[in-house]
């Protein structure tokens, strides 16, 4: 139980802190005026996937906690993969389309947070004309992997 507080904890200040830079960069953005305080904005509070499934429970065991920022160029497709621990971010550039193996597609914008399937084959892609950044956030134990590749299933 206690381990499980600590994920909590940590998915917790995760999510905090991007919103504190969220919010600060935003206000900034809006204003020529200084920040002169701290600025919160919850970006998303979810218990789902983006394709409304609901996430799995957490492992068992000592947490690992890991933070990968992505850079996907225009036109760029990701192959078939799937996520075996849970994970979420946020995009700060571009537009990303997200394509479930049922055929269920999730676009993300500019500025909008995400919460990835687990356990759920899909794909992604960049449609757009700039590159995608993408920061993830991976809820793992040590020796997982974070995505696992299935070249067996071609893309389209």
């Amino acid at each position: 139980m206690k381990q499980m507080k600590l994920w909590v904890m940590a998915a917790t200040l995760t999510v905090s802190g991007l919103s504190m830079l969220t919010g600060c960069k935003e206000a900034n953005a809006q204003s020529d005026e200084p920040v002169l305080s701290v600025q919160t904005t919850e970006l998303i509070r979810t218990s789902q996937s983006w394709d409304g499934v609901e996430l799995p429970d957490y492992f068992q065991g000592r947490p690992e906690l890991v933070a990968v920022k992505y850079v996907f160029p225009a036109g760029q497709k990701l192959g078939w993969h799937h996520h075996p621990v849970m994970n979420y971010g946020i995009l700060v550039q571009g537009e990303l389309t997200i394509i479930g193996k049922d055929g269920k597609t999730k676009v993300v914008h500019e500025g909008e947070p995400v919460v990835e399937m687990v356990n759920t084959i899909h794909h992604g892609e960049n449609r757009g004309t700039k590159p995608v950044v993408l920061y993830m956030f991976y809820l793992s134990q040590k020796d997982l992997p974070l995505a696992v590749q299935h070249p067996e299933i071609p893309l389209e």
